[in-house]
């Protein structure tokens, strides 16, 4: 399955949105992800958040490759 990204065409009817295609679910899910490592760079209190979501990147896709 292809990762789409939001196209700010949401629709909230049905099993998934009609802009993007993701399911409801998994838009859920990603926001959840999403705001978990924001709070956990406030309560670092990160001036470089820019250089903390790269290694984050970096390191989900050496561990994705890794487990492929």
């Amino acid at each position: 399955m292809k990762f789409t990204p939001c196209c700010d065409q949401c629709t909230y009817e049905g099993t998934h949105c009609e802009g993007c295609g993701r399911s409801h679910k998994e838009i859920a899910e990603t926001k959840a992800l999403v705001m978990s490592i924001v709070n956990f760079a406030q309560q670092q209190d990160y001036d470089n958040i820019e250089e903390f979501t790269a290694a984050i990147s970096k390191s989900v896709i050496k561990k994705f490759q890794a487990s492929s």
